[in-house]
């Protein structure tokens, strides 16, 4: 039988706070939870009959009386709360230990050395929310010419610039020598070009986002499914995330519908392999921004989404569903939020039961599912056979 393996991550979607989460300031926070009590419960159907409901309590989605799929938390083993630990986590790689964040801005050093690669002084250097930055510093930007630097509470190094002043592909340029240059003790995350465009009062962000992720320190499952012969496909930021290892093609994803359509074509034109997913709008779109409507209609369309392929499931396939940490708009902050992922798994023959365990879980089921053995010395137990 041909298997496939198809993981796809709700961005953000956490489901309730991890034991440590009052650690990194988010004691009691609950993405999908706090969400549904704000805008009257949730409207999530394939979902609720998948057993969403089941992981934890969230209003408009009760418990399936019969849960079409695994579910369950899954929890990080190692430190951090963003997309760049909670993907490595899903496929195997725990962190050796928290990156370095800046929560006072680059440090003198960090800067000359930036300032040197950009060619001049930058703007802003301190933690700012991404449109914010582009909303306050903008105007300036396009007089001066002066790219934009700013980070997060997360471990991560983020340029802006117009479109007008720094074309797309010299942004990109640009923050692939500032990745290189930033080696240990700054061996940031992520370093993120944030391309914008309009004009002052109007600003946008293009869809020309790239990540530089910093790579993975260890062997991941996915390096173990290319090397057993799996083929290995990334659709949106994931091959990002990875520096691109243990990735044969890379899919665009910089939208949901983006991400979806790639999916879908996958599903038609994929005979064996694995596809790793990320749907990103209930993060960067709407999570930091607090926009709950527009969080609740990006689920509402990945649940139609998950629907279409739940019904396309064929013989020898597994659809596994996830996220990867959380963006409690609860929270006072507009970062991450340090929680569980919740799990569903389904496909024929998967036999529906409660499932905890770390996130690892996922990437050892898929190298389980496609090559009939484990991966030894990695983490991770499968939760299917």
């Amino acid at each position: 039988m041909r298997r496939r393996v198809f993981v796809v991550v709700l961005d953000a979607c956490g489901v309730g706070a991890l034991p440590d989460a009052a650690d990194y300031g988010d004691a009691g926070t609950n993405t999908l939870g706090h969400l549904a009590e704000r805008v009257g419960g949730l409207d999530l159907p394939c979902l609720e009959a998948l057993g969403l409901g089941c992981v934890t309590a969230i209003a408009g989605v009760p418990p399936a009386e019969a849960p079409a799929a695994v579910h369950g938390r899954l929890h990080p083993v190692g430190p951090g709360k963003d997309s760049t630990s909670g993907h490595w986590e899903l496929m195997g790689v725990v962190p050796p230990g928290a990156p370095p964040t800046y929560p006072d801005g680059f440090p003198p050093d960090v800067v000359a050395t930036l300032e040197q690669l950009a060619g001049g002084p930058l703007l802003c250097n301190r933690p700012y929310n991404g449109i914010t930055a582009i909303e306050h510093f903008g105007g300036e930007h396009l007089r001066s010419g002066r790219p934009i630097l700013y980070t997060s509470q997360d471990s991560v190094l983020q340029v802006a610039a117009h479109d007008a002043v720094l074309p797309e592909p010299e942004l990109h340029a640009l923050c692939a020598q500032i990745r290189a240059a930033m080696t240990p003790p700054h061996a940031v995350g992520r370093v993120i070009a944030r391309p914008f465009t309009g004009e002052a009062g109007a600003f946008r962000r293009t869809g020309g986002r790239k990540d530089f992720a910093v790579p993975p320190p260890a062997t991941s499952h996915l390096d173990v499914l290319r090397k057993r012969g799996v083929p290995v496909h990334a659709v949106g930021k994931v091959g990002d995330l990875f520096a691109g290892r243990g990735i044969d093609r890379q899919h665009a994803g910089a939208t949901n519908a983006d991400a979806v359509a790639n999916v879908d074509r996958l599903f038609d034109e994929m005979g064996s392999g694995f596809v790793f997913a990320n749907l990103i709008e209930t993060d960067q779109v709407y999570g930091h921004r607090k926009d709950r409507e527009g969080f609740h209609r990006a689920l509402r369309e990945a649940d139609a989404a998950i629907a279409s392929w739940r019904r396309g499931l064929r013989d020898g396939d597994l659809l596994v569903i996830t996220a990867d940490h959380g963006v409690d708009m609860d929270a006072e902050h507009t970062d991450h939020t340090r929680e569980y992922a919740f799990l569903l798994a389904l496909g024929p023959g998967v036999v529906p039961r409660r499932h905890d365990g770390p996130l690892a879980d996922v990437g050892a089921t898929a190298v389980r599912w496609l090559t009939g053995k484990d991966a030894p010395g990695l983490p991770g137990t499968p939760f299917t056979t």
